[in-house]
Parts: structure tokens; sequence; C-alpha cells
């Protein structure tokens, strides 16, 4: 349903930096440096992070966070382990939660920013 989706930045050289490292445990590579952007993705740019100096930081809570597909627990653990040595603050450690339809493990993160985004697995049930 969505093909990609893209986050503003102030710093688009330490943020691509930062998540150059983040995104590798999901499996997500730099695949595109412009000027003014940057996109990550598996096989075509998926999430994007655009330069925008003069913006200020997203409030805490603003409501707005993006969720990213692990292909397993360790991948999640990995993601917010890389984000937080890289600047980022944690929005909510990895660990299980329980969805409206299903149960998954997850993590959250808040990067310099103020943008949230979640790494999650759907564990297969046995």
């Amino acid at each position: 349903m969505i093909d990609h989706v893209s986050i503003a930045v102030r710093d688009l050289a330490a943020s691509a930096a930062l998540y150059d490292k983040a995104l590798a445990p999901l499996g997500l590579t730099r695949l595109v440096s412009r000027a003014a952007t940057v996109g990550f993705g598996k096989t075509y740019p998926e999430f994007w992070l655009n330069a925008r100096p003069d913006a200020s930081p997203a409030p805490p809570d603003n409501g707005t966070h993006i969720c990213l597909r692990a292909p397993d627990e360790a991948a999640v653990r990995a993601f917010h382990a890389a984000a937080l040595a890289s600047g980022c603050v944690s929005a909510g450690d990895p660990g299980p939660r329980q969805g409206l339809m299903t149960g998954y493990i997850a993590a959250f993160i808040t990067d310099p920013d103020g943008n949230k985004i979640e790494a999650a697995t759907f564990p297969k049930k046995a």
C-alpha cells in the first residue's frame, strides 16, 4: 500500500551516517545520495531523508511515527542498539507488544530531529 516514506532532517550527513548503522540490521542500505536527499532500501529507495536545515525538531509525542519491518527479533534489538549508539534516544525498548490483531516484537527510537521510528517483527506462531 505505501511505496516509500520521507522524513525531514536538519543535518543530512549526520542523519545519513546514523541511519546507515541503524537500518543495516533491517536489511536497508543507502541506495541514493544527492545534495538534499538520501534514500535507503533493499532494491529501491523506500525510506528517504530530506535535508531541511532550517526546520525545528518535531515536538515530542506529536503522534507521527514510521514502522519498518524487521526479519526477526535479533534485528529489532540490533536496530535499537545501533540507533542509540548513533545518537538516538529510546522511545520503547525492544520487547513483546500486543497489537489489536496479534502479538509482535518491536523497539522504538527518536532521532535527533524528533522522528519516531519503530522496527517490528511478527514471529510465526507454532
